[in-house]
């Protein structure tokens, strides 16, 4: 005997379709919702993360900042402290620079010079005076300028050539102004400290050779 079914069958197939479809579709929002909150979770945590290393960073970089303000104001106190004991020595080196000054004076000036004048200002001397010949200034000039340890940088202001002596007795010579640089007691040290370092390795040179 035949059995013929009737009943919608196809629409029935259908309809389940649907349903597990839809229940598909939903399954998958679902998991998809959890996928993003996941991840969203996970960048919430390594943003939130990032944000306290930053604010550690910034922290730390505010407590460096105080720190190098503190080395930059120890760095000035300590400057200015080495400047008031650059003074202290000064104004005890200045005390003795006079005797020092007119020394070297009495050694450097050639024969047939003769000086009038003598004025310091600041740290420079100027002075004026006499001489036989043109050859004795610059034999002066020359000897400030490289035999002396107190003086440098001999500048000559004005020479010019006057009349000494009236009648018979009337002499020509030279009349000559100029200043010069003096050092002071540290500086005179450091140039003499930078001299003996600059000649050393040439003595250690001349004691190696056979």
């Amino acid at each position: 005997m035949i059995k013929i079914n009737l009943l919608p069958h196809r629409e029935e197939k259908r309809k389940q379709l649907k349903s597990n479809f839809y229940s598909l579709l939903l399954l998958a929002a679902i998991i998809g919702a959890v996928i993003v909150l996941v991840i969203g979770a996970i960048f919430s945590q390594q943003i939130s993360a990032q944000t306290d290393r930053n604010n550690f960073i910034k922290a730390e970089n505010s407590k460096l900042d105080e720190k190098i303000k503190e080395v930059a104001n120890l760095k000035q106190e300590i400057d200015a402290l080495k400047a008031r004991q650059e003074a202290v020595e000064d104004l005890q080196g200045d005390r003795n620079q006079p005797v020092f000054m007119l020394d070297e004076f009495v050694k450097l000036t050639p024969e047939g010079v003769y000086l009038k004048t003598l004025k310091q200002e600041g740290q420079r001397i100027v002075f004026s005076g006499y001489a036989q010949s043109n050859q004795r200034v610059s034999d002066f000039i020359r000897n400030l300028g490289s035999k002396s340890l107190w003086m440098y940088k001999p500048d000559l202001i004005e020479i010019k050539s006057v009349s000494l002596g009236q009648g018979r007795d009337a002499k020509r010579v030279v009349e000559f102004s100029m200043n010069v640089g003096i050092k002071r007691p540290r500086e005179q040290e450091s140039a003499a400290a930078s001299a003996a370092s600059a000649s050393s390795p040439a003595v250690l040179s001349a004691v190696k050779k056979p």
